[in-house]
């Protein structure tokens, strides 16, 4: 039982803070760049791409260090580190001294240590936990998960509209010093999976050519690299139709954003009740096509909003359930030994497109205008299960039952 277990229980509190911070600070730097540097829609595709960028350069480098570190050492850095910077742009915004060009490398650096710690805790639940409470652990994680993407975009926006954002970016830091404190007093000892003098290009591309040769694997990567290449370009859009063509409140945002989160937490419930046949290309399809409903939403109405709440749930509902299916069979599918390396993998192969759908998002945005922008993106989003139809990853959701 997983009361048994005080190791996995302190990792699984650092996990919950650490993501609230994650989801926070996504929504934060964005919303700061807008409020206090009035950036526009190519900027702020810049900076989500910054922010995204790191999945692609050093989810490889991040597996292969936490296949032979301890996760306590690496999670508890990657949240000390992110605390710092982020107490670093609330000083720069409170003094006034706070550029763009400091704020792009804030939000690549956070990017860095996210991609660490996301790999690290994701391999340390397999090292702390023994297998048969396993599944329980990653469905108390998955769900930590979920909560956050309903607290962290909240909050965040709500900060914003109530608080300075010095005070509302020094809130997210504190949240990583929190999670930090928790994750240190993880003792469990685990055994590094790849000796040091092999190297890190070595346990690289082993992790790499795992997934490779590895089919359905392979057909999640594909799957997911369409999928986060149009989210990243509807998320860059979405963060300025709400408040710009919408004009919702900082509140309102933050409640829209959190629907999103409200559905995970659904989707991750009935994820196993769904027929297999649907979990995939059904469930994407039905969230992507939800999305597309919201540029033909207008005005600021009560309305507006409701709306807003409805599609959040059922497109981050239908993505909690491919989620959930996706991550059951890589941890099925993959050795103790490789567990680090294959979910960088998975990262790298699945975002490495993001940062440039962020940067196609926000020109689209600039050269069309945020509605038709968002459509497009939004359009985009049914690439992934397209990709499903035509790959074999339509046999995903039957293996991993």
């Amino acid at each position: 039982m997983l009361r048994n277990e005080p190791d996995f229980r302190r990792l699984w509190l650092g996990q919950t803070i650490s993501q609230l911070g994650e989801q926070a600070a996504s929504v934060l730097l964005p919303l700061t760049a807008v409020l206090t540097l009035h950036a526009g829609a190519t900027q702020l595709g810049a900076l989500r791409a910054a922010g995204q960028a790191p999945a692609l350069l050093f989810s490889l480098f991040a597996g292969a260090l936490v296949d032979r570190h301890r996760t306590r050492v690496v999670l508890t850095l990657a949240d000390a580190g992110r605390a710092l910077l982020l107490a670093a742009v609330a000083t720069a915004v409170a003094s006034g001294r706070l550029g763009a060009t400091a704020l792009f490398v804030a939000a690549f650096l956070v990017g860095v240590l996210s991609v660490l710690f996301d790999v690290g805790y994701q391999a340390g639940v397999v090292r702390l936990v023994p297998g048969p409470s396993l599944p329980r652990a990653t469905g108390a994680l998955e769900g930590s998960r979920s909560a956050a993407q309903i607290a962290g975009p909240a909050i965040g926006g709500g900060l914003v509209s109530l608080l300075a954002p010095p005070w509302a970016i020094g809130f997210g830091a504190m949240l990583f010093v929190a999670s930090a404190l928790s994750l240190r007093r993880v003792r469990g000892e685990e055994a590094a999976a790849a000796p040091p003098e092999q190297g890190l290009f070595r346990p690289i591309a082993e992790g790499l050519g795992f997934v490779v040769r590895h089919p359905p694997l392979r057909a999640v990567a594909l799957a997911t690299a369409a999928f986060q290449f149009a989210l990243a370009a509807v998320t860059t859009v979405y963060l300025l139709f709400l408040p710009r063509g919408l004009h919702l409140p900082g509140a309102a945002v933050g409640v829209a954003l959190g629907a999103t989160g409200v559905g995970a937490v659904l989707g991750a419930v009935l994820a196993t009740r769904l027929p297999r046949r649907f979990v995939l290309v059904g469930a994407a399809t039905l969230g992507d096509c939800a999305m597309l409903c919201v540029p033909a939403l207008r005005g600021s109405s009560v309305a507006t909003v409701v709306a807003l709440v409805a599609i959040g749930l059922v497109f981050g509902g239908t993505g909690q359930v491919v989620n959930v299916a996706m991550t059951t069979l890589r941890q099925a599918a993959t050795p103790v030994a490789l567990q680090a390396r294959v979910a960088a993998t998975l990262t790298f192969l699945g975002t490495g497109l993001a940062p440039l759908g962020a940067l196609l998002g926000g020109a689209a945005a600039q050269g069309w205008g945020l509605r038709p922008g968002l459509f497009v993106g939004s359009a985009a989003l049914l690439l992934s299960p397209a990709v499903m139809l035509l790959s074999r990853a339509s046999a995903v959701g039957r293996r991993a039952s």
